[in-house]
Order: C-alpha cells, then structure tokens, then sequence
C-alpha cells in the first residue's frame, strides 16, 4: 500500500525512492509487523482471558505441563494480523504471489480457528474431525496448486529443482499439483505438530522466515540467480517483504510466547504459519529445501509417524513420548533447554540449506 502511495511521488521528492528497494520495504515489514504485535500484544491477551479461552492440557501428556492449563490460546490471530498487515502495508499489491501466500495463510488460518473455536469454545473434544480438517486444507491447498500449474508467467512451473545440482530440473507435469498439496498440507501440519514447548515452534518459524527471505531473494533476482545456477522465478523477489513480515510477526509473538507462555497461538497460528512456509517453498521452487530449512518441523512429524507406526505393528514405542520434543523432556530435559537446542539446531538447518545455493 506504502508502495503504491509514495514510490509514485518520487519525482516530488527524491526520498520517495526507497520505496523501490525491496530490502528497504523488507526492513519496514518486519519493524511494522513487531509494533503491531507489541502494540496489540496485551490487549489482545486480556480480551482472550475475558473470553476465558483457556488451552486444554490433557491428562497424558508431562506432568509439568500442567500448569498450562487455562492459558489463553488462539494467539495466532495476534500472528496473522501482524503477518498480514504489514504485508499488505509493504508490499507490491500487484504482484500475484502476494496474494497467493496471503490467501494460503488466511484460508489455513480461518481452517484453524474454526477447529480451535471448536475445542475451547464449544468444548467439543477433538475439534474438528480429522476428515473435515484435512479435507478443508487440501481443497485450500488444491486452488493453490492448480493457480501456480496454469500460471503463465512461469514456464517452469511443473519443475522441481533438486539442491546441490545445476541446472537439474525435474518436470513433475500434472503430478505438480498433488506435489504442491503434499508440500502445503505437511507443512501446515508439521508446524501444527512442533508447536507443544513455549516459543518452540514460533521461534522456529521465525527462523525458517530469516532463511527464506534470503533464499527468495536471491532467486528473485535474475542477475544474481544466473550466478548461482538456481532458478529464476520473476515476481518472487517481491515475497522477501511477506519473509520480512513474518519474522516481524514470528518475534512479535515470541515476546509473549516465550517461556513462561502468557499465551499459546493455538491451530489459527500454527496450520496458518505452515501452510505460509510451504506455499512460499513452493512458489519459489525450494520444496526440498524446505525439508531442510524446516528439517525440526520435519523430524518431529517423523517422530509421530514412527511412534504410531512401531505401536501398531509392533506393540512398542520407540520414543517415551511424541511429537519429538516430549520426548527429550521425559528423558529429564529441562523444557526451556529442549526449545534453545531446537532453535540452536534450526539455525544449523537454515545455513546449511542456504548454503545449497552455491554447492551446485
């Protein structure tokens, strides 16, 4: 919005002229996006305690988590308010990728509320029923798919490009858009599945966000794209300011998310912030190295299939408990040391697949 107001009257002031830089616009996203958060922040948490909904602990779970019970959850509209507002405020609102990032974290975060208005208003147990859920995100996820197959400003649209190798582009074909879905939905689902330790998954997102900013806008601009062998997406540079607002956002949050958690972001922000970081993975062609940028997200929701899979064939656990990060708390793992060495380890991810960029 700031871009179409005041880049235009750059020939009245000189100033104005900033408003070209993606990297400027980048910076304003991520101050704006903070301010909302800080602003809005406790305002927004004593409205959810009026409202008294309160997070649920079940029974089963580590006995220290008890004391969580009753703490406002649904955080994650603070999130996307932050996230979307400084994106709109920022960005180029004629670029398409805008918007099909936007509507990948409003449509997964209106999908989320509705399952957490479920549970802690309606006290319904389970929320949504898994079919709904799931149903809902793959048919969200579908219109994304089916927009970037028959997307005409990229020629390369069905392509996958595989890290460490130049030039190698795999031509998915149709079978692009259930690849999209995969990639979207398990994202979403992954983050949905980290976020059980205060500021453990939001701290996570926040750095996939930092790391994504980089990766998109190296590979948004052509010059530098060329250099480094990696595919050119034109447009996509303009999706460093949604990374940027993002990280604002992630932040933001954390402020109160950190540990002791004054509030939970509940499914309206985790689903919301997945589907975010897959969809940007798959406009910008790092679907795999998404796996590794998001390689926590990912060993936790292994961590899941593998405790569930070994139980049912085999009658025993592998972990003591899952997701993954119950696990380490049950083996005496302080929870404030779990979610430090799972960021120290996100930050090990996210250079390592920045790095892929130039091991080609």
């Amino acid at each position: 919005m700031l871009y179409h107001l005041l880049y235009p009257l750059r020939d009245q002031f000189s100033g104005f002229n900033v408003f070209r830089y993606i990297t400027f616009r980048s910076a304003g996203a991520v101050l704006t996006a903070l301010l909302v958060s800080f602003i809005f922040g406790k305002p927004m948490i004593s409205w959810l305690r009026r409202l008294k909904v309160g997070q649920h602990v079940r029974d089963d779970g580590p006995q220290s988590h008890l004391t969580k019970q009753g703490t406002p959850t649904m955080g994650g509209l603070l999130i996307i308010a932050a996230l979307v507002g400084s994106a709109l405020l920022w960005s180029d609102l004629t670029n398409k990728y805008v918007w099909v990032v936007l509507f990948a974290t409003l449509a997964f975060g209106a999908i989320g509320f509705w399952d957490d208005y479920l549970k802690v208003v309606k006290k319904r147990s389970t929320g949504l029923r898994a079919k709904e859920k799931f149903g809902l995100q793959i048919a969200a996820a579908l219109a994304i798919g089916f927009f970037l197959y028959y997307n005409p400003g990229d020629p390369y649209s069905t392509y996958l490009s595989v890290p460490f190798m130049k030039r190698i582009l795999i031509d998915l074909g149709w079978f692009y858009i259930p690849f999209a879905v995969i990639v979207i939905v398990g994202s979403s689902n992954a983050v949905n599945l980290t976020d059980g330790l205060d500021g453990l998954a939001i701290g996570l997102v926040g750095i996939a966000a930092a790391a994504n900013a980089v990766l998109v806008y190296l590979g948004g601009n052509r010059v530098i794209a060329d250099y480094l062998k990696i595919q050119y997406i034109a447009g996509s540079g303009e999706l460093v300011i949604f990374c940027g607002a993002l990280l604002g956002a992630s932040l933001g949050f954390l402020w109160y998310n950190a540990h002791p958690a004054e509030v939970f972001m509940g499914d309206v922000g985790s689903l919301s912030l997945g589907a975010a970081l897959g969809t940007l993975a798959v406009v910008t062609k790092h679907e795999l190295i998404l796996v590794i940028t998001g390689g926590i997200f990912v060993a936790e929701t292994l961590s899941v299939v593998l405790q569930v899979g070994s139980y049912k064939l085999r009658g025993k656990r592998i972990f003591r408990m899952a997701p993954m990060h119950h696990h380490f708390e049950q083996i005496g793992w302080p929870e404030s040391k779990v979610i430090v060495r799972f960021w120290i380890a996100g930050i090990i991810l996210a250079l390592i697949s920045i790095s892929t960029l130039k091991l080609r």
